[in-house]
């Protein structure tokens, strides 16, 4: 199996070290409109090589973004219309109805997958098992520190409370749990959510809370930020990973 990464930042580079150890993968092509990020990973790992997205993409089982959602709407069609799998964390660019069904047209039309990793929250099997029988409400609340969302603040502030669409849309870069979430449950317009600047928090904390014809739902994480990056939590990267071996493994664990 050969492996695609888009992006070099904390997660990429997080995703490709892991890939680089599994004995599954024989070769990893990097690509970052970052060239040095993307020098520098390549220097890390023994099966990899630098490519444009255009030059590996015939040669790749499966591609990891882990960039922006910039970069999915610009690349996520080209993938899919190619018959590749996709591993899709910036999952905030799903927030457009229009984009999201497009893609998912594509990806039936050429037998592929789009893999959405659930990031650095607990719960989202669970709570997408309990959409089945019908859901009465989710509410997210996400605290973290105000440098982490970009704030100077000394004291605790509600930054933002309003429905998950909202959210991906002012918070771009912090929120695609939110995306996760709205996926998994009620969807974007129906899924509250507060995001919560913290001065005293050393970790990202979040929490979900459902309730519908299953009973109720309480799931919390208290996230270490990534050494690499302190916007993004390191449980992001872990589950990126985890999901590349659930594609790897014959047994699947979960939903």
């Amino acid at each position: 199996m050969n492996l695609g990464i888009i992006g070099c930042g904390a997660i990429g580079t997080d995703v490709a070290k892991a890939a680089d150890k599994m004995k599954e993968i024989e070769k990893i092509y990097l690509f970052d409109i970052n060239t040095n990020a993307a020098d520098n990973l390549c220097k890390e790992l023994k099966k990899a090589e630098i490519r444009n997205l255009d030059e590996f993409l015939t040669n790749v089982d499966v591609v990891f973004e882990g960039a922006s959602q910039q970069a999915v709407q610009e690349y996520a069609e080209q993938i899919l219309e190619a018959g590749k799998d996709l591993i899709l964390m910036s999952v905030g660019s799903l927030f457009d109805d229009s984009f999201r069904v497009k893609l998912e047209k594509i990806a039936r039309e050429n037998n592929c997958k789009i893999y959405i990793p659930s990031g650095a929250i607990f719960g989202i099997d669970g709570l997408y098992s309990a959409s089945i029988g019908g859901l009465d409400g989710v509410t997210l609340v996400t605290t973290k520190s105000p440098s982490s969302l970009g704030k100077s603040l000394n004291k605790r502030t509600v930054l933002f409370e309003g429905n998950a669409r909202e959210a991906v849309k002012k918070f771009p870069q912090n929120i695609n749990v939110a995306a996760s979430v709205s996926l998994a449950g009620v969807g974007f317009d129906n899924t509250l959510v507060e995001i919560v600047a913290d001065p005293v928090v050393t970790r990202i904390h979040h929490k979900i809370l459902a309730h519908g014809k299953f009973g109720r739902l309480r799931a919390e994480v208290e996230n270490m930020p990534n050494p690499n990056n302190p916007k993004s939590s390191y449980m992001a990267s872990l589950s990126s990973i985890a999901t590349l071996k659930k594609i790897i493994n014959p047994i699947q664990v979960g939903i």
